[in-house]
């Protein structure tokens, strides 16, 4: 008796902090996707540096408080707040900014899944057979590289590797360590674009975002997604030799 009156009020509060999350979000896109953009920051680069000169510690404050708002609510903004700390605070130590700011958020909304839905959809699918167990015994089997992979590989959209791991059970601390180490290539080289922004609003031009495409940026990348994947690839060998 005692258990049915309990039950719905234990899942409403489950679910609380990634309905506020999800509201947020969607509040945040209306309501803020015409500020967080490119022309700006163009437009107010002179008070943005004259603050961070006279304030800098609370300059990093807020900006990190706000990159953090922007990951954990999945706002618009994210490449432009990851080019406006480069443009701040150098490419050191504004990647370090970024990179706390960023798994810090990314954390935030892997908590909130994990405890909505996220620990009974991992028994769902381990219970489940077919393809849908065996795409949930291929992340476990393969937890670290499966994890890299997905923050290395430039198309999976952020969001998408903020909340699959919350998904399927990744425990919390495998899921930071590969948050911040797995996005830090990409974060190094638009910090370093936003470095550089200095020079490209004196010839009034825009940034390059899609230099992470080019050759000398992406090869590496690759080279590090290979790696990350060699595990999988070896203990993949491995069974058809047992086979």
């Amino acid at each position: 008796m005692s258990q049915v009156t309990t039950e719905p009020g234990s899942k409403a509060s489950r679910l609380l902090p990634f309905a506020l999350i999800l509201l947020g979000a969607v509040a945040g896109w209306f309501v803020l996707g015409d500020y967080l953009s490119f022309d700006t920051l163009r437009d107010n680069r002179e008070a943005l540096l004259a603050f961070r000169d006279a304030h800098y510690l609370t300059m990093v404050v807020v900006y990190m408080a706000i990159y953090v708002l922007i990951v954990a609510f999945s706002l618009p903004g994210a490449t432009i707040a990851t080019l406006t700390g480069g443009f701040l605070f150098g490419l050191f130590p504004g990647v370090i900014f970024v990179l706390l700011s960023a798994t810090i958020g990314a954390t935030i909304i892997f908590l909130a899944a994990r405890l909505g839905f996220g620990s009974t959809l991992s028994a769902r699918m381990d219970a489940s057979s077919g393809l849908v167990r065996r795409i949930s015994e291929g992340i476990h089997e393969n937890e670290l590289s499966m994890l890299f992979l997905i923050r290395l590989v430039p198309v999976v959209p952020f969001f998408v590797a903020n909340l699959l791991p919350a998904l399927v059970g990744v425990s919390l601390h495998r899921y930071v360590f590969t948050t911040f180490f797995g996005i830090m290539p990409g974060t190094a080289v638009y910090t370093w674009v936003g470095a550089g922004l200095g020079e490209v609003f004196a010839r009034g031009e825009t940034p390059n975002l899609s230099i992470i495409f080019e050759p000398a940026i992406l090869g590496p990348i690759l080279g590090l997604c290979a790696l990350a994947a060699l595990p999988i690839l070896i203990k993949a060998l491995r069974g058809q030799k047992g086979l």
